[in-house]
């Protein structure tokens, strides 16, 4: 009986997965196998909102597998290793796996597949995994990546994905194959209070309930942020506990503007593995414009500070800010005005920013995280690099009412209407009664004469 090990990353499901349906193939035996690596942790994976996430996935898919007959093998150490280990004790002779798109999983790939063939082993990668359309599928006709969404977007729409794949009905596990022991979320500290739920499950049930109720009015109420109007699925996505090629098909059946509108989100998610995996050093330097100019963390310290902890006097930054300490998550338009603020307002390198933001966000990861940090700081690929958001617009325009704010900041909560996003404007006994809540820590009109004398000199 020949045996293949399915090495699994950032696609934790059962659903739409062509490595293990290859690995199947042939009445195979398989060997689902999670390596708990601590090269991903060093890379900057282990904050403990995504451990727990991923904690409830791999539980979720060895539940899924047990339930057809098999389980998940979870090792640690380092994985070219692991996974050489335990193709000797199956006597697998191949492995299957999703390519990924950044610095460390292309490097890992590599690693693999030397040691893999100097067993006589062969390594299979598969793409359409981790994104809907594979970087590099489409590429312009003078570089390899697209750095600009809206032409990148044509041609994506164009591409045929292929079908979705079903769950298989039993796997089929050697005998002798030892497993650590699962991770527990329980084990962990330091976890956000309001940190949603994790696995495969818990992802196919958001995804049904979002295209049965949420999906239609997407195009009109996406920026909405006191509706919180989103889909909620980007950990899903991240963690692959959903399929983004199942996601998009299905998308697109939904009727309407909604479903085309969420589709180009998706779109969005794909246009920026494909320029990390061009370019990787892009997670961690400027893509296109280099800025040198940056307030440090020394020397803004007191301004990242407040800013971190949902203090900045900016109600609707410090209800964005306080919504990521309690949920491990921010509303997208959320994610563009605090990044804003910091890295145009404040003039603090968006690296800072990228940083927090990993340390907290349960779906953040290198591609996503990072390019739209620099497509906001104005490094990036943004056509506009420019543009500041004013947060008191932003507030008025997606939370004219100011029900995000006081969800957030509980000092807000007795005033009344839009005056909310400008309590310095409060006559002075409303402003008393706001106790501790602080000043604005910047007048705009300053943050935005400084970064523009810094951009000109720039």
């Amino acid at each position: 009986m020949y045996v293949s090990v399915v090495l699994f990353t950032a696609d934790l499901r059962l659903y739409d997965h062509p490595p293990l349906r290859a690995a199947l193939s042939g009445r195979r035996q398989v060997v689902p196998l999670f390596v708990r690596d601590p090269g991903v942790a060093a890379a900057g994976f282990a904050a403990p909102n995504r451990l727990a996430f991923l904690a409830d996935c791999l539980r979720d898919l060895d539940a899924g597998l047990r339930e057809r007959g098999g389980r998940l093998v979870v090792r640690s150490g380092d994985v070219v290793e692991a996974v050489c280990k335990v193709a000797a004790e199956s006597d697998a002779d191949e492995v299957h796996m999703a390519a990924g798109v950044s610095a460390y999983a292309q490097a890992r790939e590599r690693r693999l597949r030397r040691a893999l063939e100097a067993e006589g082993r062969r390594l299979h990668v598969h793409d359409s995994v981790v994104t809907a359309v594979p970087p590099g599928a489409v590429t312009p006709a003078s570089s390899d990546h697209f750095a600009v969404f809206t032409p990148y977007f044509r041609q994506w729409s164009g591409q045929r994905l292929r079908d979705v794949l079903a769950a298989p009905r039993s796997v089929r596990v050697p005998a002798g194959v030892g497993s650590e022991e699962l991770p527990s979320r329980a084990a962990l500290s330091g976890l956000s209070p309001g940190l949603a739920e994790g696995g495969e499950a818990m992802g196919r049930k958001r995804l049904t309930a979002w295209l049965r109720s949420g999906v239609a009015g997407y195009a009109d109420r996406h920026d909405d942020l006191a509706g919180d109007a989103t889909s909620r699925l980007s950990p899903h996505l991240h963690f692959g506990t959903l399929s983004p090629v199942e996601l998009v098909h299905r998308a697109r059946g939904a009727a309407g503007p909604g479903g085309e509108a969420f589709v180009r989100q998706v779109a969005w998610r794909d246009f920026h593995h494909q320029v990390l995996a061009a370019r990787p050093g892009a997670a961690t330097t400027d893509y296109r414009t280099k800025h040198d100019r940056w307030r440090s963390e020394r020397t803004a310290r007191d301004d990242i500070r407040a800013w971190r902890e949902g203090r900045t006097g900016y109600p609707v930054v410090d209800a964005a800010m306080r919504q990521l300490l309690h949920e491990g998550w921010m509303h997208n338009r959320a994610r563009l005005l605090t990044a804003s603020f910091l890295a145009k307002t404040l003039y603090v390198d968006w690296r800072i920013g990228a940083r927090h933001f990993l340390d907290l966000l349960v779906d953040g990861d290198m591609a996503d995280n990072q390019l739209n940090w620099q497509w906001v700081a104005g490094t990036g690929t943004d056509t506009r690099p420019n543009r500041v958001l004013n947060p008191v617009t932003q507030a008025r325009r997606h939370d004219p009412d100011g029900a995000y704010v006081r969800r957030w900041v509980p000092e807000l909560r007795g005033v009344a209407g839009g005056a909310v996003h400008e309590p310095w404007k409060l006559p002075a006994p409303d402003r008393a009664a706001l106790g501790a809540y602080p000043d604005p820590i910047v007048d705009l009109a300053d943050g935005l004469a400084r970064f523009r004398r810094a951009r000109s000199r720039g």
